[in-house]
């Protein structure tokens, strides 16, 4: 004799229609992250979705399957601050690199021991006999393996953005922060910076000088110049302006530094994740 409380879970776990049932055995949904993707194109396709929407939720499929280390900032391009400069230098360093929060170190840049927020140097203005230390605030550190997601998760917990990122040895691998995680969802967050791309990478300025991207092609530089741009040591070669001048000046550029090639005068504006988005370019004086 059939259980009765059995057949009435049975009515309850399946109220589907037999042409739902069957539209499902026909089409079966997706098993896997590609297929997952494929569908959401086929739903934009269909006008079901927008573009923006279609690529936010893949970006959030996507940042599933990543972690810590495949976005974060490598630590040889961290800009860091030492506890033992004046506040004079912090305060240029920090207008140079025009961060909001930077890892403080004492003596060997694996020595974190803070996080320092640059409005928290406005403090010394008013109160000069401020010790830097009081300022700091705890570094969180989290494992190479650590999930985007969970990472998102405790970055909204704590309210803490910026996380040191250690390696399976326990070294400093580099750092990450709220912006880099979101990015992987919503693309690319512009700031002041940022030019749309359909304005060219290479435009003036009011001043005559001209505003260049860091990634535009050394060729189009060249070109739009008149000029001939190449690597000192010949046998180097390159395929942005970007990566020329930073071999050429032997470290990663920092904001406000400035490199002389090829009769022009290439001053850094804006740099990020290491690299220079955008150079500030004139003629040489003759």
């Amino acid at each position: 004799m059939s259980d009765p409380h059995t057949m009435r879970h049975a009515d309850r776990e399946d109220k589907r229609s037999f042409l739902q049932r069957l539209a499902e055995f026909i089409h079966p949904g997706p098993d896997s992250t590609d297929e997952l993707i494929d569908t959401l194109v086929e739903a934009q396709e269909n006008k079901i979705i927008g573009l923006d929407s279609r690529m936010m939720l893949e970006g959030v499929i996507r940042m599933a399957d990543m972690t810590a280390g495949d976005v974060m900032v490598p630590a040889t391009r961290m800009d860091v601050l030492d506890i033992k400069s004046s506040a004079d230098d912090l305060m240029h360093q920090v207008i140079d690199t025009a961060h909001s929060r930077f890892p403080v170190v004492e003596g060997d840049r694996e020595n974190i021991i803070g996080i320092l927020m640059a409005k928290d140097l406005l403090k010394l203005q008013r109160a000069p006999e401020l010790n830097i230390r009081a300022l700091l605030r705890p570094a969180v550190f989290v494992p190479e393996s650590k999930g985007l997601n969970d990472l998102l998760r405790d970055f909204r917990g704590n309210r803490n953005h910026l996380a040191i990122v250690i390696d399976e040895f326990g070294r400093v691998a580099g750092l990450i922060t709220i912006e880099d995680v979101l990015e992987q969802i919503v693309g690319e967050i512009e700031d002041e910076f940022d030019i749309a791309e359909d304005e060219g990478d290479i435009f003036g300025l009011a001043d005559r000088t001209y505003r260049v991207s860091g990634d535009t092609p050394i060729e189009r530089v060249a070109a739009a110049f008149s000029v001939e741009l190449h690597a000192s040591d010949d046998a180097q070669s390159f395929e942005t302006i970007g990566g020329l001048i930073a071999h050429e000046m032997g470290h990663v550029p920092k904001r406000g530094e400035r490199h002389q090639i090829g009769g022009l005068e290439f001053v850094v504006l804006h740099t990020k994740g290491g690299a220079v988005r955008w150079f500030k370019v004139s003629p040489t004086a003759l």
